[in-house]
């Protein structure tokens, strides 16, 4: 705008540098960031007079190329996952699985296993520690043939209901609730 000087006002012209400065300031932002993925690129590992250093260009006839893992924040959910079993074994490995007995022991999400405690139910899989978090210590145990936690249910001082928890390999195999 031109004033009554017949030249740009004050208000304008600071207008005018400021959006050519912010125009620098984005080309110059996307400069580095277009460069700076390259300058992870390498490590150089190099030994000289029995100290180690490290650089990004190579020091020396011996220097090493380390491999750097890229640590970025994010992922996908399979890369926590153990390597697949390789296909090659042939059907014999199957012949030799089938007459173990599954495992009563078994994984419980910590949010399940919360609930469960705090609900004060108990399921199979469950450890005993477990148990004894959300019953409390066992009034009477048996321990052969196999081993049977029993808990009294009292209502208004009558026995209401009893519990019984057999384990096997140190877990709930089973849960069974019966009346007196």
């Amino acid at each position: 705008m031109k004033g009554a000087c017949g030249r740009l006002s004050f208000w304008h012209r600071e207008n005018i540098n400021g959006d050519n400065n912010m125009n620098r300031g984005l080309a110059l932002t996307t400069l580095l960031m277009a460069f700076s993925g390259g300058a992870l690129a390498e490590v150089y590992r190099c030994e000289s007079n029995g100290s180690v250093t490290f650089s990004d260009q190579p020091c020396g006839t011996d220097a090493q190329a380390i491999e750097i893992q890229d640590n970025r924040i994010g992922g996908s959910f399979n890369q926590n996952l153990p390597e697949p079993a390789s296909r090659d074994s042939g059907g014999q490995d199957k012949k030799t699985e089938e007459p173990e007995e599954a495992s009563t022991c078994r994984f419980i999400n910590s949010t399940d296993l919360r609930r469960y405690l705090v609900r004060e139910q108990v399921v199979r899989g469950m450890t005993r520690d477990h148990v004894r978090r959300a019953f409390g210590n066992p009034p009477e145990v048996h321990t052969s043939p196999r081993e049977v936690w029993i808990y009294q249910t009292r209502y208004y001082g009558a026995l209401y209901e009893l519990t019984y928890v057999y384990f096997r390999d140190g877990c709930v195999e089973r849960v069974e609730y019966r009346k007196p």
